[in-house]
């Protein structure tokens, strides 16, 4: 059996989490750990008390980098679902994942149906150089833009530089009117509203004709099933890997 630990396990999607594991046949919950309720307060606390194999972390994008070294500098592999953190980041705990050998998979999202989005884009990215990504959520997502558009970004970005071909020159009257520039000069435009839960958009146009690329989640249930694929990759590969669209087959 694979022992987890639920990091922001009181959380909306640490909740999901936690049933998720109880109802699978392959692992056992081995861990609570929140700042709230009857919980370790710290994956430290936790660590010290009840040895498991992998920690997913489902907690804060202030709190989750100091997590994540903590974990792969003590030999502890770890699934990743919070957003949040920076290219520099995630290339340190890298680092600290190969010099620990110690398994890490950091993903801005665990739905197939996002992952399908994101890999339809970066082919259509191919064939398009205009291109921008409208990305919505509910108002309680603290990072703007999600990992999921800039991990959908990077993705379109490795077929060309620029996707902002023949457009005239700008001007903002209103500062951030056009959003926020990512790799390869394409928009990332952030909506936060109630309502929503997760959804993105990826447009791309020329000449006579506009592609729309869109997936929408409407129950966090959508996220389980990849984040139990993260668990028993990291668990068996024991390597590093950012994006769930690496595992996907």
């Amino acid at each position: 059996m694979i022992k987890v630990a639920v990091c922001g396990a009181l959380g909306k999607m640490g909740k999901e989490v936690v049933e998720a594991v109880n109802n699978s046949n392959d692992m056992e919950l081995a861990a609570k750990i929140d700042i709230i309720g009857d919980c370790y307060k710290s994956i430290e606390d936790a660590y010290e008390s009840v040895k498991f194999d992998i920690v997913v972390d489902f907690t804060q994008p202030k709190s989750i980098f100091e997590n994540a070294k903590y974990c792969l500098s003590n030999g502890i592999k770890i699934v990743v679902g919070t957003t949040g953190l920076s290219d520099e980041q995630i290339e340190e705990l890298k680092s600290l994942s190969t010099d620990n050998d110690t398994g890490c998979l950091i993903a801005p999202n665990f739905s197939t149906g996002a992952l399908l989005m994101m890999r339809f884009a970066a082919e259509a990215a191919k064939y398009f150089d205009n291109a921008e990504i409208i990305e919505l959520h509910h108002n309680q997502k603290k990072d703007a833009p999600s990992g999921t558009a800039i991990k959908t970004a990077l993705m379109m970005g490795e077929a060309k530089n620029n996707f902002k071909l023949n457009n005239c020159p700008e001007k903002e009257t209103i500062q951030g009117s056009r959003g926020g520039t990512s790799y390869s000069d394409i928009q990332i435009h952030s909506v936060r509203m109630p309502g929503y839960m997760a959804s993105q958009e990826v447009l791309f146009g020329s000449s006579g004709q506009i592609l729309s690329i869109r997936h929408d989640s409407t129950d966090r249930k959508c996220y389980m099933p990849g984040v139990l694929m993260a668990i028993r990759h990291v668990v068996e590969k024991n390597d590093f890997i950012y994006g769930l669209d690496k595992i996907l087959n």
